[in-house]
């Protein structure tokens, strides 16, 4: 069966004594770690939450949060991962559109529940605590000492598994409804092409409610270890890795240049580390070649996906990298990579006619993975979902290797003087510039030409450069239309929490 539980019992099964959990406060193997699971549904049920229900959790990194993500698919309740870096509005909004009949919090965000907004909620939350905890009532520990374990329920591959909020880069959340068969699916063509062993340690780095940490679903499917990272440091990531033999990191771009440039690597141990995956962009070849010189890994990965893929769509192979390294081939490395198994792609334009091979077009993709769509948000599922394919809103193409290229965002595509302008490939060209550390580029009005490109520039530590010196560098990659005319120098870009360029707030700032 493909689902989660299914997933879990097998785990405990084959892999029953290996190690599941690996963390400060113990070690629980496969067989142990399931029986909290089991036991955790009970302390679930206790609160009232019941098969088919929506419950929240704001919490960290950490075993418990994966636990009560399981303890959901293990009784047939769907947990809803909360962002809590939104503010309590936001928050609201989300246990509100999801129908959340409790949440539970991590003491670290007790404040949280205090606001006005939250107030439904804060009345009886299932705090997660150890044994030693400072808040009233019974410990997490203690009830989940006390609970009888709950009888695996038989899920249907189709039902509601999860409900994943988008990340709101370029607007509102909306949740997206992912099956078991969704998670479970992706799970094996990601381990159909990465091979997680069960000698692997994974470490979460990336905040688990994102949809990247699904990605972990082929590690469980392995009977792999799991470590996690509460929060993301580079001294933390690289204590980590040393303190518990981490195997596999997986990251996003922005998360592997804060660490190079935050930390001191040479002081950490790194040598159990085999392999680094970075999603969400393309690493810049610079970083990669300081990447692999400092991790030392024998396989790197970068991945295209998105939430309602659940959510790997592609993904660039070890051997890619290192021909692009070994022949700066940067365009093999600004790719996304080729397709998973399972998964069909086309590239459409406005009238949803597939494009010429090796034109840009929209990005549509179908899968076992892909979602049923989303909730609450009918003319949006069927805007995006229509005869079994998904309408990412990404624009690409895909070149004669088979390699997908992604540019942009539909509402991140430029139209300047009638003229179609990617930013990502702006962004190439001013990233070579060698004064440049990291660049962003967006549309904003203009009167003469519909709109104007504006470049928002990072410059190396001490470095200053002229826009006038940026345009000269540009004349030589681009098209003289492709140029920015507009530029702001800032000592940090604005990201999401996943530490994506939030280019809608450039465009908030510097539109006028």
């Amino acid at each position: 069966m493909l689902t989660l539980t299914s997933a879990l019992c097998r785990a405990a099964a084959t892999y029953r004594d290996k190690l599941a959990i690996i963390d400060p406060e113990g070690q629980f193997t496969w067989a142990e770690f399931v029986d909290r699971i089991a036991r955790a549904a009970s302390v679930l049920q206790s609160l009232g939450v019941e098969r088919g229900d929506r419950f929240g959790i704001i919490c960290r990194n950490s075993f418990r949060n994966a636990e009560l993500m399981y303890a959901g698919y293990w009784m047939g309740a769907v947990p809803v991962p909360i962002n809590y870096r939104l503010a309590p509005i936001e928050i609201a909004d989300i246990l509100t559109d999801a129908g959340c009949k409790t949440v539970a919090v991590e003491p670290y965000f007790e404040a949280l529940l205090g606001a006005d907004a939250l107030k439904p909620w804060a009345a009886s939350p299932l705090w997660i605590t150890p044994l030693a905890t400072p808040i009233e009532g019974q410990s997490y520990e203690a009830l989940l000492s006390a609970a009888v374990p709950v009888p695996v329920y038989a899920a249907a591959e189709d039902d509601e598994a999860v409900l994943q909020y988008t990340g709101g880069t370029t607007g509102r959340s909306k949740g997206v409804r992912l099956s078991h068969k969704n998670v479970i699916s992706n799970g094996l063509q990601v381990a159909s092409t990465v091979h997680p062993r069960s000698s692997d340690i994974l470490l979460h780095v990336c905040p688990m409610f994102h949809s990247s940490d699904l990605l972990a679903t082929a590690f469980t499917l392995a009977g792999a270890a799991h470590v996690y990272l509460p929060e993301f440091s580079g001294d933390g990531l690289f204590a980590a890795i040393e303190k518990h033999h981490v195997t596999f990191v997986i990251m996003v771009p922005g998360m592997v240049v804060m660490a190079l440039k935050g930390a001191d690597i040479s002081r950490y141990d790194l040598s159990s580390l085999r392999a680094l995956w970075y999603g969400g962009s393309p690493l810049a070849i610079e970083w990669i070649v300081k990447a692999l010189d400092a991790f030392q890994v024998a396989d790197i990965f970068q991945c295209y996906g998105q939430t309602e893929a659940s959510p790997a769509a592609t993904l660039l192979l070890t051997a890619d990298h290192l021909e692009g390294v070994e022949t700066g081939n940067r365009e093999i490395l600004g790719s996304a990579g080729r397709l998973l198994p399972g998964i069909d792609m086309r590239i459409v334009d406005s009238e949803d006619c597939e494009v010429a091979p090796g034109e840009p077009g929209e990005i549509v993709i179908r899968g076992p993975n892909v979602s049923r769509g989303y909730l609450n948000r009918p003319a949006e599922t069927v805007a995006v979902f229509r005869d079994g394919w998904y309408y990412t809103g990404d624009i690409g193409r895909i070149d004669d290797r088979g390699y997908l290229h992604v540019f942009d965002r539909k509402q991140d595509m430029v139209i300047t003087g009638g003229e179609n302008v990617y930013s990502s490939e702006v962004e190439a060209a001013l990233s070579k510039h060698p004064k440049v550390l990291e660049c962003a580029v967006t549309g904003v009005p203009d009167e003469a030409y519909g709109e104007a490109l504006l470049a928002a520039i990072v410059t190396g530590p001490g470095e200053t450069v002229e826009e006038e010196e940026l345009i000269a560098h540009c004349r030589d990659l681009i098209g003289g239309y492709k140029i920015p005319r507009r530029y702001v120098f800032l000592d940090e870009l604005p990201r999401s929490t996943l530490h994506k360029v939030l280019k809608h707030e450039l465009r908030n700032i510097y539109g006028g």
